[in-house]
């Protein structure tokens, strides 16, 4: 009795990990959305009508210092980064620090199988919160809150 319980708790377990591996659900017809799922983007991202000023310059950065691997409107690449616009990174789970801290420090893989994120040279605590910005603005608009 006491394996079957053990087993369907382990079971139980395994299902919610997958499920929150699993992207985010959103309606690839929407006119918000970004080019939905070409190449090897691993969600489709609502893109915001507009953007804050700092949200403005978080993109600017996040386009020449995060895209490359986290891809283009934080949407994730297959192989490469996980998307951050993931209710994984949800400000409850990673707050605002922990992107500070992975961008000067590098973090251990321990949510997805892509490798170590090494630190992120040439940018300041300062870029990092814009940059924070603009992904919390595109959370938000995609239900992560």
């Amino acid at each position: 009795m006491k394996r079957l319980v053990l087993g369907t708790a382990l079971a139980a377990a395994a299902i919610g990990a997958f499920s929150l591996m699993q992207p985010a659900d959103t309606d690839r017809t929407d006119p918000r959305a970004d080019a939905a799922l070409e190449g090897d983007a691993m969600v489709a991202v609502l893109i915001p009508a507009s953007f804050s000023p700092a949200e403005q310059m978080g993109k600017r950065g996040f386009d020449a210092a995060c895209a490359a691997c986290h891809g283009a409107n934080a949407r994730g690449r297959q192989g490469v980064a996980p998307p951050l616009v993931h209710k994984i990174y949800e400000p409850g789970h990673h707050g605002d620090a922990a992107f500070i801290l992975a961008a000067q420090n590098g973090v251990r893989a321990h949510h997805w199988r892509f490798g170590d994120m090494p630190p992120v040279a040439g940018v300041t605590r300062a870029d990092v919160l814009n940059i924070v910005a603009y992904v919390r603005a595109l959370q938000r608009e995609n239900g992560i809150n």
